[in-house]
This record gives C-alpha cells, structure tokens and sequence, in this order.
C-alpha cells in the first residue's frame, strides 16, 4: 500500500464567539511548536509562537520565505502591542481609534522581541485583528503569534478551510474552521516616522489618518 499523507485535521469554532475548549485545543499547538491556520478579519491566517524559532523556521519553509523576512505579529490587545514595540502617545491614541481592526503597524522594537523575528532595521509589524478566534489564540497562547495569509508564493489566499487543509495540510496541525473568509489584505501603515505612511491599502479605511 502507498504511504498516506497527512493532513490538518478542521476544527469547526463559532468565529464570533470561539469556544474555549477549542481555542485551548489550539493554543496547545502553538505551545508544542506547531502552526494553525484560523481566521481573521482579512484572510484566513498561519500563525506560530514567535518564540520557538524550529516552529518560525517552518512556517518560512511551509510559505517558501527568505527567513530574513519577519512576520508579523498578531497580538491579543494594545497592551500587549505595547510590549514589544515601542508607541509614542500620538500612535497609541491613532491605534486605539482603530483596533481592533484590519490594519498591520511598522513599529520599532522593543527588546523582548526575539531577533529571529526582527526586520533589518530593529522593526516589526504588529496586528490586532478584530477577528475573536485569533485575539483569543493569542491571549491563551499568552504572548503573539507570528503570523501571515494562508497562501503560497504567486498564489490568491485561501477563503475556505477545506482549501487550506488541501493546499497546506501537509506544513500545519490544525485548522480552525470559522467559515469563508473575505479575500481582502490589511492596511500597512508605517509608524516609524513623524507621521503615518501608507506602504498597503488594504480594507482598512484611510480617512483622517494620513494627511
């Protein structure tokens, strides 16, 4: 007989209201160095603890990226944004005013953040996605995920857990299945500077935050 591969198994969760049992059967994952795939308020995602860098090292194998290119982090709440990047007063009112929401922050690091996960220039980009299942990994997993859109090199995210368990199956553990996702980026905004820059337009709006 032929070897069998394996895939994912699909974890069906109420993408509003996540069950904890589920959220926990996940975050267990995450703490033995695996990677789910759940849904955000974008694209369905690939997260990993960003402190097991076996675990950061696959997922840049499983997207086919240079390793040198960070992830982002998804993060529970602004609380823990603050904790591994640096927010002045004048970015912690304009992150407050849009978070939870579908906008990816380039901040500056703080030093908690491993430097397997650091962009070049001591940056990082940081998300907090009005998405319950997601900020609800996060806050159990008790610190970010490393994450980025379940797709692969050149090709559309993936909108649908079947899809995700066909296509990657093979590089994650679990899928948490919240039902078809919009096939729609974040808004980039770069906070590094005296005043926001635009790098993506994505579903976030724009009005009253770059001049």
């Amino acid at each position: 007989m032929g070897r069998v591969s394996r895939r994912a198994p699909i974890q069906p969760v109420d993408p509003r209201h996540p069950q904890p049992r589920h959220i926990q059967r996940a975050a267990s994952v995450l703490q033995d160095g695996g990677i789910v795939s759940y849904p955000t308020d974008t694209y369905y995602a690939l997260g990993c603890d960003v402190f097991q860098k076996r675990a950061m090292e696959r997922l840049a194998l499983l997207k086919r990226r240079d390793d040198k290119k960070p992830f982002a982090f998804l993060c529970a709440d602004l609380g823990e944004v603050a904790k591994y990047a640096i927010v002045s007063n004048e970015n912690f009112r304009l992150m407050r005013r849009l978070l939870p929401g579908p906008y990816t922050f380039v901040l500056d690091a703080t030093r908690l953040v491993p430097r397997t996960a650091l962009r070049r220039q001591r940056q990082v980009g940081v998300r907090v996605p009005d998405a319950p299942v997601a900020t609800a990994l996060a806050r159990a997993l008790g610190r970010p995920l490393a994450t980025t859109s379940a797709s692969l090199p050149g090709e559309e995210p993936l909108i649908d857990a079947v899809d995700i368990q066909e296509h990657l199956g093979h590089g994650i553990d679990l899928i948490l299945d919240g039902g078809v996702t919009l096939n729609e980026p974040s808004t980039v905004l770069d906070l590094t500077g005296p005043a926001p820059v635009v790098l993506r337009q994505g579903k976030g709006r724009l009005e009253g935050v770059v001049a």
